[in-house]
């Protein structure tokens, strides 16, 4: 399995500042309101050293500045609960840009990448990353901000105060410095780690869930257990290692956190004691370095947190490759849509370097032509469906329909044009009016019966309603009724090329034999490329194609290849006396 790309640290820092500049209004509001509840906060100190001053020279009415003190604290309050309000709705709003941003990389992955990284490594990222990044977003930030903002402002106050009293205040930079740095050196591979042992977990788990029949015939559940015992043992060793980082690196952060207050009153006392300094500023620098603890602990405890997320992040800005040409935007028009003549000329493809699985190929399709590639299995009839429908790309050669190369025209334009039609399909929880005009969101009802009738599906459809709920939580359909679904979606679409990769292997012969009729139907006039999985779809077809060890060995039309005596015709034979 390989693991989906990861964002480097340069290109987490070079989002996070395209999200500043994005969001610099409401962050401004952010910081301005964070800052006003950490200045607010500075005050009382300062009040309460001028209190005791006055208390150690025997002053009477103190009234004044305890209605002060507490008009302070309830404008620090004030201002804390609006920053984190601000806080929250921008936190919300970058999680779903970054939520839709993955959605989006994803989706443009070429096929064969997002296949090769496993169900395990999309479920993590689609789910814990979010939650983990989440929880940085809307609660490290704001408090990192804050926390930041107010060290900021009670180092400024301090100096105010006296600047020989700040000294001792910084008795601990020294020692968090190095502490930060070393942690910091190894915390975000630390948790890269971390979260691919979970999706290496996540993909053994779901692997056994979903084979359970399988795991239970072959008697292999002690495989299973085993390869997830190895998995519980990477996580815990991955987790282990980051929870040795925070016990190294948190101990010593709490340790250093006391060394300012004692060097301030010690200094601060001898300072007093010489006539350097007055018991108010003495006091007033005490309590200052005392609220500094908050801030700098919680700083320091986010700073991990922000490694966390920013481990979720690179994992969610990850998919995002290359732009190839079929997905930018050209300002050049695009190539006529044309008819939908397909030309494949010299292909060689491999999965893996050196080890081709197609071979020189050359084909030629002309429009409205119905061609049907058979062979054994392994002999490399999907593969060739996949370069012709441009999910894969020809490691040499080319593969063009009118004329244009499939590498070079972007993804709307390449689907627009043509259309791969497999085994595989999927019912949208939805109303089944929206699972059809997806394809179409222009297709009225009339048109959408049209559709349905003519692949023999409109009973169906009209017994439970164009609005009626389908999918997880409402009508299941069958899955006979879910590839008629599945198809026409692709009829309303209206591409002029369709390949078609046993796209009926899963139904029952008669039912699978009745929908390939009625898909004949309504693809008249279309390119049609089908690899056929049971010979009467090769029967039908104009052309056949066969193919073997990645080579197109024969090709003709169906009588013409039985009446040869070759692959084909033995094909045939054998087909026949199976009895399918």
């Amino acid at each position: 399995m390989t693991a989906l790309p990861v964002a480097s640290a340069a290109d987490v820092r070079r989002y996070a500042r395209r999200l500043t500049r994005e969001h610099r209004r409401p962050l401004g509001i952010t910081v301005l309101l964070q800052g006003l509840a950490a200045a607010s906060g500075l005050v009382t100190p300062r009040l309460l050293g001028e209190l005791v001053e006055k208390a150690s020279r025997g002053a009477g009415d103190v009234t004044g500045i305890a209605l002060l003190i507490l008009l302070f604290v309830v404008a620090q309050a004030a201002f804390m609960g609006l920053a984190a309000l601000a806080a929250a709705v921008l936190g919300e709003k970058v999680l779903a840009g970054i939520r839709v941003r993955f959605v989006e990389g994803v989706l443009a992955l070429p096929l064969p990448v997002a296949e090769q990284a496993g169900t395990g490594d999309l479920v993590t990222r689609s789910t814990r990353d979010p939650d983990m990044l989440s929880h940085a977003v809307r609660q490290a930030v704001p408090d990192t901000v804050l926390a930041a903002t107010t060290i900021m402002l009670t180092a400024g106050a301090l100096l105010l105060v006296n600047p020989l009293l700040m000294l001792p205040s910084l008795v601990s930079v020294p020692v968090l410095w190095f502490a930060a740095r070393w942690y910091l050196a190894r915390a975000r591979d630390g948790y890269l780690r971390e979260n691919a042992s979970y999706a290496q977990m996540t993909e053994g788990l779901m692997d056994t869930v979903e084979g359970a029949r399988t795991v239970e015939a072959l008697a292999i559940g002690h495989r299973r257990i085993a390869r997830m015992t190895d998995d519980i043992a990477v996580s815990y060793g991955a987790q282990r290692y980051t929870l040795g980082l925070r016990t190294v690196f948190l101990p010593v952060s709490d340790v250093s956190y006391i060394l300012p207050v004692v060097a301030t009153l010690i200094i601060g006392g001898l300072l007093y004691i010489h006539g350097l300094v007055t018991l108010a500023a003495v006091v007033a620098a005490v309590l200052y370095v005392q609220q500094l603890i908050g801030p700098v602990d919680t700083l320091l405890y986010w700073l991990n947190e922000l490694q966390v997320g920013g481990a979720a992040m690179a994992r969610l800005l990850g998919p995002q490759p290359p732009v190839p040409a079929r997905q930018r935007q050209d300002t050049a028009p695009p190539p006529p849509r044309g008819r939908g003549q397909v030309a494949v000329r010299g292909v060689s493809y491999a999965y893996r370097d050196g080890r081709d699985v197609l071979h020189d190929v050359d084909l030629r399709v002309e429009p409205g032509e119905r061609l049907a590639i058979v062979g054994a299995s392994g002999a490399g009839k999907s593969t060739l469906g996949r370069l012709l429908a441009g999910v894969y790309a020809p490691r040499s050669g080319s593969v063009t329909i009118d004329g244009a190369s499939l590498s070079d025209l972007t993804l709307d334009q390449l689907r627009g044009r043509v259309a791969l039609v497999t085994q595989e399909y999927h019912v949208f929880s939805g109303p089944l009016r929206d699972n059809l005009i997806m394809a179409r969101p222009g297709a009225g009802d009339a048109e959408l019966r049209q559709v349905m009738a003519a692949l023999g599906a409109w009973e169906w459809a009209e017994r439970i309603g164009l609005g009626t709920r389908v999918g997880s939580g409402g009508v299941t359909l069958t899955p006979a009724q879910g590839q008629q679904l599945a198809l026409a979606r692709l009829a309303l679409a209206n591409p002029r090329t369709f390949v078609l990769d046993e796209a009926t292997a899963l139904l029952a012969p008669q039912a699978a034999r009745q929908i390939e009729r009625s898909l004949t139907a309504v693809l008249t006039g279309r390119t049609v490329i089908a690899i056929a999985h049971r010979l009467h779809t090769a029967h039908d077809a104009d052309r056949i194609a066969v193919m073997d060890a990645g080579r197109v060995i024969e090709i003709g039309s169906h009588h013409t290849l039985v009446s040869r005596g070759g692959a084909y015709a033995a094909l045939w034979r054998s087909w026949h006396e199976t009895g399918r």
